[in-house]
């Protein structure tokens, strides 16, 4: 891929709500009254006339575009698939004088169409505007628009039902990092998608300044709100990732002290500022569940990590199914001694299907499949992957460090390594070290 991306369980977290009520951080249901929203309803409520005739014969599009289509035209079809019988189609509209841009994205099944998704880009901010969502009937299920500050900044995610104007609920995108004091501890540094530092059991950990301001940072937005939220495939439906990862992180290692740090993917050079923030807050370790298969992503981390021996860095294998050793993924496959390499087993010491391995790239198995967590709503649910093999090591790491705060990474490292087993399963080992069977059996 060409930019990296937090990495995700191999089936996304499975976010099933408990029985205990959940802290739901979303806003009320009210009336969105934009002028930007407003404009972008209507065009796309006009797209929709477009579907299907429109969409299947592209040539045909330019003679509907009239009402309040009026003014756009087509500047660009891309077509994936047989010549002849598409599979996927992308449609640009653009309406100059009034700077809107016009996105249909349609995939195509035997008979006509499966789904099409339209959205409405301001041309002259490039920003993201609203997205419509509809069947392979055309007719629609849902919209989502994106509310902005004056400043441009993304503040609010509005859902809307399929008529577009009932308002179902409104999720923050940078809230306020709420006040509070440092919690102490062993500090940990999560690099990731960011966190819902909203939510109280991460709030009450959260690495502070002797003030109460808060360290945390996020190196996509530039400021020091990390909230949770990899909008890298879609600016409409942000990845959640990093909430669930620090909620494991969290309960199996209560005391430590949290520093999220939101990763710079717009430019991957500034990962070296990561680890510059992570070691000025004094983090021992560095939690990293994510990856890309582009070294030259990971250039500049590799960098910084090779020059502060004092952070022990645990990193996630990934979930592609395949040997890194032959096939490497970054950093996984990175050759850097104070860093450790997870990856998911089950229960039993077997490697988890989809997860991934290398004798030489890959240190330990740890059980990470169907474990316990809390979404960025609050819910609690199950989630598997190497991600989750990540928090599970870091914990350990923490509280071994809290009992011994002497210990230089290559002791902790040991320690770490101490604690495995060998696999359970048949065949040559496919890690270098082992399997830890509970890394939380000493809680």
């Amino acid at each position: 891929m060409s930019a990296p991306r937090a990495a995700r369980a191999r089936r996304d977290p499975r976010m099933v709500a408990a029985a205990c009520a959940a802290t739901v951080m979303f806003g009320p249901a009210a009336a969105a009254d934009d002028g930007d929203i407003d404009t972008a309803r209507a065009v796309l409520q006009a797209a929709q006339t477009l579907c299907p005739e429109g969409i299947l014969d592209a040539q045909s599009i330019a003679a509907r575009l009239d009402g309040p289509l009026s003014g756009f035209t087509v500047s660009n079809v891309a077509d994936r698939g047989p010549p002849d019988a598409w599979a996927f189609r992308d449609l640009i509209l653009e309406d100059r004088a009034r700077g809107l841009a016009l996105l249909i994205h349609a995939t195509r099944a035997p008979a006509g169409l499966r789904r099409v998704v339209f959205e409405s880009h301001d041309l002259s901010t490039a920003r993201p505007v609203m997205t419509l969502l509809a069947g392979g009937d055309c007719a629609p299920q849902h919209a989502r628009a994106i509310r902005y500050g004056d400043d441009g900044t993304a503040l609010e995610l509005v859902l809307y039902a399929a008529d577009l104007a009932t308002v179902q609920a409104v999720e923050p995108l940078n809230p306020p990092v709420p006040d509070g004091t440092d919690p102490g501890g062993v500090t940990v540094a999560h690099i990731d998608s960011g966190v819902n530092y909203r939510l109280p059991q991460i709030a009450a950990r959260l690495a502070r300044d002797d003030e109460g301001r808060f360290l945390g940072r996020d190196l996509w937005d530039g400021d020091g709100r990390p909230y949770d939220g990899d909008t890298g495939r879609s600016p409409f439906f942000p990845i959640r990732h990093g909430t669930p990862v620090a909620s494991l992180l969290i309960a199996e290692a209560p005391g430590v002290r949290l520093l999220p740090i939101r990763y710079p993917r717009p430019d991957m050079t500034r990962m070296a500022e990561v680890v510059a923030i992570a070691a000025a807050a004094g983090a021992r370790i560095v939690a990293l569940p994510m990856g890309s298969r582009d070294p030259d992503d990971w250039a500049a981390f590799a960098e910084a990590a090779q020059a502060h021996q004092e952070i022990l860095f645990v990193v996630s294998a990934g979930n592609d199914g395949r040997d890194i050793d032959a096939a490497p993924l970054y950093p996984a496959s990175l050759s850097l001694d104070n860093m450790v390499v997870v990856t998911s087993a089950d229960a039993f010491g077997r490697l988890a299907p989809g997860s991934n391995w290398g004798r030489a790239s890959v240190d330990l198995m740890v059980p990470a499949e169907g474990i316990e967590v809390t979404d960025y709503r609050g819910a609690r649910g199950t989630a598997s992957g190497s991600s989750y093999a990540v928090p599970r090591v870091v914990a350990l790491a923490a509280r071994l460090l809290a009992e011994n705060p002497d210990w230089v990474t290559a002791t902790l490292k040991r320690a770490l390594f101490a604690r495995a087993a060998p696999p359970m399963e048949r065949g040559a080992p496919r890690v270098a070290v082992g399997w830890i069977p509970d890394p939380a059996d000493d809680l």
